[in-house]
């Protein structure tokens, strides 16, 4: 990896003033934020209020973008019925509009914010989201309802990569462990309610009332986060390879969308080989070009580190099973034990707070218990997993004996794992390319879900008629694939001497 010139200001009064050209080839190994912090005394400095003011409203809008992946998958039925003369098939492009845009895009955002500046890409994303949950909450018809799906998983992709980049840019490196703690736990906490509450909007307000909340929430966090952007440069390079990362965003978008529609249009359908293969070559192109662009679109250099490699590789992994968990949850709720809405959201907090627990755990542990935290926080996971694959869960309701302990051995294991990723990500990347290393490391967890809703979608369609044997099925596939995750972490990382 590299260094770049003119770095990103921080909150360390003596950063260091050691420049070096960027280039695709150079070797050079950068200052990482782990460097930095092992610099740092053995005292961690306090959050100044700047920080703890960015961290609030990032972890706000992070909230936000995370609710609405899940948050309209309970209002389809609504919409079905709302929208008759529209096939099915088509209306399931307002669930997996927004997941696609987002995935697609989470890479090149994050590059562009690093280039842009990150306050200002945050303000200008949160004012898009906004605009565009407007967009869905007065649609007049479907199409207009997925388009403005489309644009608000667009919008999010830009927020969240923007919004952690300026989080991590004002944070001293001591304290990015408690930072990532705080923004997973409003990640994590949404997307465990995001059902639940979709469900309780839709019964009480209609399911137009899921994209509304959105409106007000949006502009309470641009208020209080327009400092942000004060101050703030363009970077020295540019804008990155615009061929570059269009190839990269819809590239990325093909992909994903060949494997969460590939159930529904078949695999050999000429969409999904069209989609899969043609995203894999504008992919293919994307870093071609990286490798050899002054102004790469992808950020092929951070590859370099084989810690944040690593990283990457275990978001993916275990983004799969984690997803397929996280909409399993509320499928058994409703199908085996006919659960109501409000009663399902009190059971989906049980996941929620322990995942928050355990984001709070990693983020105070030590830097040399990263590692074992997240091999744990996997086994957890995998426990909880093979737990609920058994015969003691079965269609009788058991929240005591059944939900509840795989619940907080399977959110507990999920705010661990997820926290002590973000952390070694984020000390892996050198402060200047915060933006591009978290949209790239979200990337992956996003396409590693992406993976296992297909596979949730394959193992429900290969059981048609046996709910029962479908959800232990795919609880026994996301517990080896949880031990997958356990192993790829616990591998030993040693990096090159540069």
């Amino acid at each position: 990896m590299t260094d770049l010139t003119h770095p990103q200001p921080t909150p360390d009064p003596a950063p260091d003033p050691r420049p070096a050209a960027e280039s695709p080839t150079a070797t050079t190994a950068p200052t990482t934020t782990a460097a930095l912090r092992a610099a740092e005394s053995s005292s961690a400095p306090t959050a100044s209020p700047a920080a703890r003011r960015a961290l609030l409203v990032a972890s706000g809008a992070a909230f936000m973008s995370f609710l609405d992946l899940s948050v309209v998958n309970i209002a389809f039925p609504a919409l079905i019925r709302d929208y008759p003369a529209t096939a099915p098939a088509t209306l399931t492009w307002i669930v997996s509009g927004y997941a696609v845009a987002f995935a697609a895009l989470l890479t090149p955002a994050g590059q562009l914010a690093d280039a842009l500046g990150r306050g200002r890409v945050f303000l200008t994303a949160l004012a898009g989201f906004a605009l565009t949950s407007l967009l869905c909450a007065l649609a007049p018809g479907a199409d207009w309802l997925i388009a403005g799906r489309f644009l608000q998983g667009a919008a999010a992709a830009f927020l969240i990569p923007a919004g952690l980049g300026v989080v991590l840019s004002v944070t001293p490196p001591a304290r990015i462990g408690v930072a990532m703690a705080a923004w997973t736990a409003a990640g994590g906490f949404a997307a465990t309610v995001g059902p639940a509450a979709g469900g309780a909007l839709v019964d009480w307000f209609g399911w137009r009332s899921v994209f509304v909340v959105n409106v007000p929430l949006a502009a309470m966090l641009i208020v209080a986060g327009l400092r942000l952007a004060r101050g703030e440069r363009r970077h020295p390079h540019g804008l990155p390879d615009p061929v570059g990362t269009a190839a990269t965003g819809v590239g990325i978008g093909a992909v994903v969308a060949a494997v969460t529609q590939g159930q529904q249009w078949g695999w050999g359908d000429p969409r999904t080989l069209a989609c899969g293969v043609g995203g894999l070559a504008l992919l293919a192109l994307a870093l071609w070009r990286s490798r050899r662009h002054p102004r790469p679109a992808i950020a092929v250099t951070l590859w370099r580190s084989r810690s944040y490699a690593r990283v990457n590789a275990v978001a993916f992994v275990f983004g799969a099973t984690m997803f397929a968990w996280l909409l399993a949850g509320p499928l058994w709720l409703d199908t085996l034990w006919h659960y109501s809405v409000l009663r399902s959201a009190g059971a989906m907090t049980v996941g929620a707070v322990a995942a928050m627990a355990g984001a709070v755990v990693a983020g105070r542990a030590p830097g040399s218990w990263q590692r074992g935290l997240g091999v744990l926080g996997a086994l957890l996971f995998a426990a909880s997993t093979f737990y609920m694959s058994t015969d003691a869960w079965d269609a009788t309701p058991a929240l005591w004996t059944a939900w509840i302990p795989a619940g907080l051995l399977g959110g507990s294991g999920i705010g661990l794992l997820i926290t002590v990723l973000g952390t070694i990500a984020a000390e892996s990347l050198p402060p200047q390319r915060f933006a591009a290393g978290v949209g790239m490391n979200l990337t992956a967890r996003q396409a590693g879900g992406a993976l296992g809703v297909a596979i949730l979608a394959a193992v429900f369609a290969a059981h048609p008629a046996q709910p029962l044997t479908a959800f232990h099925t795919l609880f026994a596939v996301c517990a080896g694939i949880a031990v997958a995750a356990a192993v790829l972490a616990a591998l030993p990382v040693k990096e090159p001497i540069a």
